[in-house]
């Protein structure tokens, strides 16, 4: 069963992270502007960092190539993304929602990062 279930939730894991990356790619200059009207610093080279961090990280879990460096690489981004963009709006109910999606989503990332990338995985040395 594990065989069919580990590849399939680091699918599922990956999937939020890998299509997120590729839209901000794809929209560069509104998520930039998005991002400056919560005052951001140098908008544009942290929103390359994002990009790097939910591409690289989605990537290396989707794989099971280096999935424990790639659990952190998305739980840095997702801990930022949330302390930046959600909890400080808060009480808001749509902003509530995706706070306690993203606390579900890094439930999953530090049981990778516990455990290593499981079945069907490049790198059984991560396991």
């Amino acid at each position: 069963m594990n065989v069919v279930l580990h590849p399939l939730a680091r699918l599922l894991l990956a999937l939020i992270f890998i299509m997120s990356g590729f839209n901000k790619i794809m929209d560069f200059a509104k998520t930039s502007n998005y991002m400056a009207s919560y005052n951001f610093p140098v908008p544009d080279l942290f929103l390359v960092g994002a990009i790097f961090l939910q591409l690289g990280g989605g990537l290396l879990l989707l794989f099971g190539f280096k999935a424990r460096f790639g659990a952190i690489l998305l739980i840095i981004f997702l801990v930022s993304a949330t302390l930046i963009f959600h909890v400080s709006a808060l009480p808001d109910q749509r902003q509530m929602t995706a706070t306690l999606k993203n606390l579900a989503i890094l439930g999953g990332l530090l049981k990778f990062l516990s455990d290593g990338a499981g079945a069907f995985a490049i790198d059984k040395n991560d396991e």
